[in-house]
């Protein structure tokens, strides 16, 4: 195992009507001036920004809104947000929503906190100083935005999409109420699920250190998800199903699962990267359409890992070579993607690149990574390709 660093300072409050405690967590942490932060879509049609306003006004709480975060969140509203924000005074930030909004959010914060354009954290070429203190109303279990370090924003001029993390970024308070999530179109939730365990598995699928106990959890966790995404294909109104699963969106992605090795090995993302930014696609859903893609290319360079996750997680049969029971493993894997009707390959997430559109994602690919990447084996420009086109 590695030494590790482990800090989640944000504070859930996790259950029904929790929303209605939005306002005194803000006066908790001291905002005065509130910029809320959401999509559109569900958000207002279900009468919760309202209920959030109304709380705000009653509270005596000043704010401004901002809507139209999409999935891929974009660059150009952020710049939007943040001189909203700078012309409001505002010094506290309310994400309402999903990954988007809150990976957005987080830009705005660190835009309105440092000088420059906030694009250079996303590009790499400087670190943040701080960010704008921000909180979450959830309405989705899938990034672990709500409690992680991380954003993701595609930059239109190229269709760039690149992710920063910091500790700055981490909200201060996330309110999540699985109700919530009762609203969302099936494909959404089962994308939700997919994103969940990927964030998991990313941190388990490593040549760098483990810990049992972090094992344990990891393994717990997927198997968790994995129970509770198949119950909401057939119930999606079941409420404890649905706590599972929010609960395990923010342990995927608050750091826990990764204790005590390299890091992760994260290549399906950074792969996944590439096809959000070209083709807009949900993300969960391309990280199940390319993920078998890479495992198949990676497993024999991370066997143990492989063989653990099949017979641990997956359930296989534990006979025959490690070998067998690997593939065994990412074929349990695809069929359970099949399950929730998430994709197996880029013709079944509705898209069908040319071969110059793959070498261009790989070629973005390997730039956006400094050149290779990964733990359980490292990829290079030549090796992203390969999976880019075992995955049409």
């Amino acid at each position: 195992m590695f030494d590790f660093k482990y800090f989640t300072p944000t504070k859930v409050v996790f259950g029904k009507n929790t929303e209605s405690k939005v306002a005194d967590l803000i006066k908790e942490f001291g905002g005065k001036k509130i910029l809320i932060h959401y999509g559109g879509g569900s958000v207002v049609r279900t009468g919760l920004l309202k209920r959030v306003t109304d709380t705000l006004d009653a509270a005596g709480i000043s704010y401004v809104t901002l809507g139209g975060a999409v999935p891929n969140p974009h660059l150009g509203l952020v710049y939007e947000g943040i001189e909203l924000c700078k012309k409001e005074n505002v010094d506290f930030l309310l994400a309402v929503g999903g990954g988007s909004a809150i990976d957005s959010a987080k830009a705005i914060g660190y835009g309105v906190v440092n000088e420059g354009d906030v694009w250079d954290f996303y590009d790499y070429k400087r670190k943040a100083k701080g960010c704008l203190p921000l909180g979450v109303i959830l309405t989705i279990a899938a990034t672990g935005s709500e409690m992680s370090d991380s954003s993701v924003i595609t930059k239109e001029e190229g269709l760039v999409k690149r992710g920063y993390s910091s500790d700055f970024c981490r909200p201060k308070f996330a309110i999540m109420n699985p109700e919530l999530t009762m609203t969302l179109p099936d494909y959404q939730t089962a994308c939700g699920c997919a994103d969940i365990m990927m964030h998991t598995m990313e941190r388990y699928f490593t040549n760098g250190g483990n810990m049992e106990i972090t094992d344990a959890l990891a393994e717990g966790l997927l198997r968790t998800v994995k129970k509770n995404a198949l119950i909401l294909v057939n119930d999606p109104k079941n409420y404890d199903a649905r706590a599972e699963v929010m609960w395990a969106g923010s342990l995927a992605h608050n750091g826990i699962t990764g204790c005590g090795n390299d890091g992760g090995d994260w290549m399906t993302h950074k792969l996944e990267h590439e096809l959000g930014g070209l083709y807009d696609v949900a993300h969960g859903a391309g990280l199940a359409a390319i993920w078998g893609s890479w495992a198949r290319y990676v497993y024999k360079n991370c066997l143990p890992r492989f063989k653990k996750f099949a017979i641990n997680v997956m359930e296989v049969d534990p006979s025959g070579s490690d070998e067998e029971i690997a593939l065994r493993g990412i074929e349990a894997m695809e069929d359970f993607y099949r399950k929730i009707n998430m994709p197996t390959n880029l013709h079944e997430l509705g898209i069908d690149p040319t071969d110059d559109e793959l070498k261009e994602m790989a070629k973005k690919c390997a730039i956006g990574v400094g050149g290779e990447m990964g733990s359980a084996k490292v990829l290079n420009e030549e090796a992203m390709l390969a999976i880019y086109r075992a995955s049409m």
